[in-house]
C-alpha cells in the first residue's frame, strides 16, 4: 500500500505541475523555482528534525508524522521539479537493502 501512496501522489503532483499557480499550491511552487522548493524542503526538514527531538507522547508523536508527512511532500515536488520521482528513491534503496551501511558508504567514494 505504500508504494501504491506514494505513486499516486506522483502522479498528482505531476498532473498539478501544469495548472495555475494561483489555484494549485504545487504548481506554485514549482512557478517560484528551485530554490524556493528547496526552501521548503529545509524548513520542512527542520520541523521534523523538532518535532523528533520531542517525540515523547501520543500527541508529540502524532506531531512528528504530520511534520514528516510535510517533509516527504516537498521532497516529492523536489523530484519532480527535477524530473525524478518516488520510485527513483525506491530503487536506490532496493539497491542498498543487501549492502551494509558501512559497505554503501564506501562505494560513493569509488
Amino acid at each position: 500500500m505504500s508504494t501504491e501512496v506514494l505513486t499516486e501522489l506522483a502522479k498528482t503532483l505531476e498532473q498539478r505541475k501544469s495548472e495555475s499557480p494561483d489555484t494549485s499550491y504545487v504548481a506554485s511552487l514549482h512557478a517560484k523555482g528551485l530554490n524556493k522548493i528547496l526552501e521548503k524542503v529545509g524548513e520542512e526538514s527542520i520541523e521534523t528534525i523538532l518535532a523528533a527531538k520531542d517525540a515523547n507522547t501520543p500527541d508529540s508523536k502524532h506531531n512528528l508524522v504530520y511534520e514528516t508527512a510535510d517533509l516527504w511532500f516537498h521532497t516529492l515536488v523536489m523530484l519532480s521539479h527535477l524530473d525524478l520521482g518516488p520510485e527513483d528513491v525506491l530503487n536506490e534503496l532496493a539497491r542498498r537493502f543487501n549492502l551494509s551501511g558501512l559497505e554503501e558508504k564506501a562505494s560513493r567514494s569509488q
